[in-house]
């Protein structure tokens, strides 16, 4: 294949590529546990983009509507009691498929089921103290970003290493 060819096909793929930004939690235990740093770095060393982090208590009423889909369901309460009984840190990160990206780095919801390498693999054994949340989607991420933060906590910015990760 000729450079020009190679130039072509990555052109393409920077057009299907996205950037995105997703919401992340890391959560009670993971703050307990003094692991905040530790994830932090994962994304910064991924070259993943933090763009609004803060720390904070969450109220119950923050806790239902970040939640609400599983209103009605047995695990809503105990989710919720657990999400205000600590502090958390909030993050909104921003990056090219941040989204799944950002699941992979977690891995899945069920610590057991994660491989190791993940957060979740490395640090978490149970389903309902599994270190992180992230958005699913396009549609949660702006719900989520929405909700734990207001526009101004939002930073639009260049980092210095961007030319040199993306082709």
């Amino acid at each position: 294949m000729t450079y020009a060819g190679y130039q072509k096909i990555l052109c393409m793929v920077k057009k299907v590529m996205e950037k995105q930004r997703t919401l992340v939690l890391i959560k009670p235990d993971g703050v307990q546990r003094g692991l905040v740093g530790e994830i932090i770095s994962r994304f910064e060393k991924k070259g993943i983009k933090i763009v609004g982090m803060k720390m904070l208590s969450v109220s119950k009423d923050l806790a239902e509507k970040h939640y609400g889909v599983h209103r009605g369901k047995p695990f809503f309460k105990p989710t919720v009691e657990y999400i205000t009984s600590s502090p958390v840190v909030a993050m909104v990160l921003e990056g090219y498929n941040v989204i799944d990206m950002v699941r992979n780095m977690m891995g899945k919801t069920n610590p057991e089921d994660a491989m190791v390498g993940t957060i979740r693999g490395d640090y978490a054994q149970f389903i309902g103290r599994n270190i992180v949340h992230g958005s699913d989607s396009l549609d949660t991420a702006e719900f989520e970003i929405n909700l734990w933060f207001k526009p101004e906590e939002l930073m639009d910015y260049k980092r210095i290493d961007e030319d040199w990760l993306m082709e």
